[in-house]
């Protein structure tokens, strides 16, 4: 799966949002700073071209519908990222941000409390 440019992510997110829609109603989804209508209009274009979203005709208009979910997009996400700068290594990925501060002890105290839960 391609990695998505922040303004197609922006657009699938918006996309996501409303479930289908057109690029106006794509435009008064999308969070500030809003790009003009014709640079949407060209990003969500790569994303059908990419495979994310469908378009389909309506009179001279296009109605867009995601063709992947949020959470499959997150998970390939996910697993790109932590491969690509972890090393695969999601102990790593949670080591990080323990050294950065990011994660407090509660934080892991409730990853752990889902952990266990899961089993």
């Amino acid at each position: 799966m391609e990695k998505l440019t922040p303004q197609e992510e922006q657009a699938i997110k918006a996309l996501w949002q409303i479930k289908e829609g057109s690029i106006k109603q794509l435009l008064e989804t999308v969070e500030a700073p809003q790009p003009p209508y014709t640079t949407l209009a060209s990003t969500v274009k790569n994303l059908v071209t990419k495979g994310y979203v469908q378009a389909t005709a309506y009179g001279n208009s296009y109605i867009y519908t995601p063709l992947i979910k949020e959470k499959e997009y997150k998970k390939k996400f996910m697993q790109g990222f932590v491969a690509d700068y972890f090393e695969n290594s999601y102990t790593e990925l949670v080591s990080f941000f323990v050294k950065e501060k990011k994660l407090s002890t509660e934080a892991l105290l409730e990853i752990v409390k889902q952990i266990e839960e899961s089993k």
